[in-house]
């Protein structure tokens, strides 16, 4: 057995997201059909407490929109390179110290970008101290501020089109995020951007980053590791 989240919009939560989580029957592998198997399987718990329909967002997912809203298919705009893949752009972002950014990697083709998040340098630098994109600077606190600031960005300049599907959603997944080996996942940042435009607070957010960090700022909008109480111990028998 495992848990996952699923991802609410909470536009008049002073959190903006809720993260709900469930327990279900893990099926451990890297075939597609275990995949598709864990997001039925969490689903199914999600809905036998009333919350559904959900859509997964991942590369995993049945759902064309839940799939195109992946950031291994969602582009950010650059100056200086034009639209690249968002997890291009947050993995070349990346800061260490006195290394990096590491741009070179906004460069890479759709097929190396699994690559790129194992490039050595991002590995070997030592501990991460934030993030340089387009001239500014984002800290590493809150955690998600810039990868939330990059999937909001990319939705709202060329796929604000998804936003009336995405509305008619109870909540979203992610079945390849582990809130116990990473913190940013798309299927949260979908909730958030949801709750700031149902808040009427999107345009401003979006003025720049330093806008969307004084809007998350007036929130209580803070995700972090471990923070559900279900979390407290891993279970020798969790098989993922």
């Amino acid at each position: 057995m495992t848990k996952r989240p699923v991802f609410l919009s909470k536009p008049y939560s002073s959190e903006l997201v809720e993260e709900r989580f469930f327990e279900f029957q893990w099926h451990p592998g890297f075939a597609a059909v275990q995949k598709e198997k864990n997001i039925k399987a969490l689903h199914a718990a999600a809905a036998r407490t009333g919350l559904t329909p959900l859509l997964e967002i991942s590369t995993r997912s049945e759902n064309k929109l839940g799939r195109h809203m992946s950031a291994f298919h969602m582009t950010v705009p650059t100056k200086e390179h034009g639209r690249i893949k968002l997890e291009l752009a947050f993995q070349g972002s990346k800061v260490f110290g006195d290394r990096g950014p590491f741009t070179d990697l906004y460069k890479k083709g759709d097929k190396e970008i699994g690559q790129a998040k194992r490039d050595p340098r991002l590995q070997e630098s030592g501990e991460l101290t934030g993030f340089r994109f387009e001239g500014f600077n984002f800290p590493n606190e809150p955690k998600t501020v810039f990868y939330d600031w990059l999937y909001c960005r990319s939705i709202l300049e060329k796929y604000s089109d998804w936003v009336p599907e995405l509305d008619s959603y109870a909540g979203f997944t992610d079945i390849e995020f582990n809130p116990r080996r990473s913190i940013n996942c798309q299927a949260r940042s979908a909730a958030l951007f949801l709750s700031l435009k149902k808040r009427g607070v999107l345009d401003a957010a979006m003025n720049s980053p330093t806008s969307f960090r004084k809007v998350l700022s007036k929130s209580e909008y803070r995700p972090g590791l471990f923070r559900d109480h279900r979390f407290k111990q891993r279970s020798l028998f969790e098989s993922n």
